[in-house]
C-alpha cells in the first residue's frame, strides 16, 4: 500500500468517523475509536444501536455528524461497508479506511470508480504507531 496515501489519511488534524464503534472494550470498534482519540484526533463514533461511548455522543449515521470527516474508518461487515461507501459518495467524503475484515472487492471497486481514496487490509492502529 502506498505510504504517501497512508500518511495522507493519518496526518495530524484529520477528523475521523469510526463506523461500527462498540461499547465493548474487547471489540475492535471500541479499540480503534479509543486509539484514535488518545492519539489526538477528533473522532466521531457512529453506530445506529449505541447512543453514547466513553462519555461521548454516538451518532447513528454519517449524515448526523456535525461535519464531514476527513477519513471514515469502517469496522463493520463487508456488506455494511459497501453501504457506507455509497453514503460517503453522496456526502462528498473522499477517504475510507477499511479495517481488515470490513473490506470487499465490491466496496473497494465502488471507491475506485467514485474517486474515493481507500486503504484496506491494514489496521489503522498498527499503521499509526509505525508512522
Amino acid at each position: 500500500m502506498n505510504t504517501t496515501l497512508i500518511n495522507d489519511f493519518l496526518k495530524k488534524g484529520n477528523v475521523f468517523a469510526v463506523i461500527g464503534v462498540s461499547s465493548n472494550p474487547e471489540k475492535y470498534g471500541h479499540q480503534v475509536y479509543k486509539d484514535l482519540k488518545e492519539a489526538g484526533y477528533t473522532v466521531y463514533p457512529v453506530n445506529p444501536h449505541i447512543d453514547e461511548i466513553l462519555g461521548e455522543r454516538c451518532y447513528h449515521s454519517l449524515s448526523e455528524l456535525p461535519e464531514n470527516p476527513d477519513v471514515v474508518d469502517t469496522v463493520v461487515p463487508p456488506a455494511v461497508t459497501e453501504k457506507i461507501v455509497e453514503e460517503c459518495k453522496e456526502l462528498g467524503i473522499e477517504r475510507i479506511w477499511m479495517q481488515p475484515g470490513s473490506e470487499s472487492e465490491r466496496a473497494i471497486d465502488l471507491c475506485n470508480r467514485n474517486k474515493i481514496k481507500v486503504v484496506h487490509d491494514l489496521c489503522v492502529m498498527v499503521k499509526r504507531r509505525e508512522g
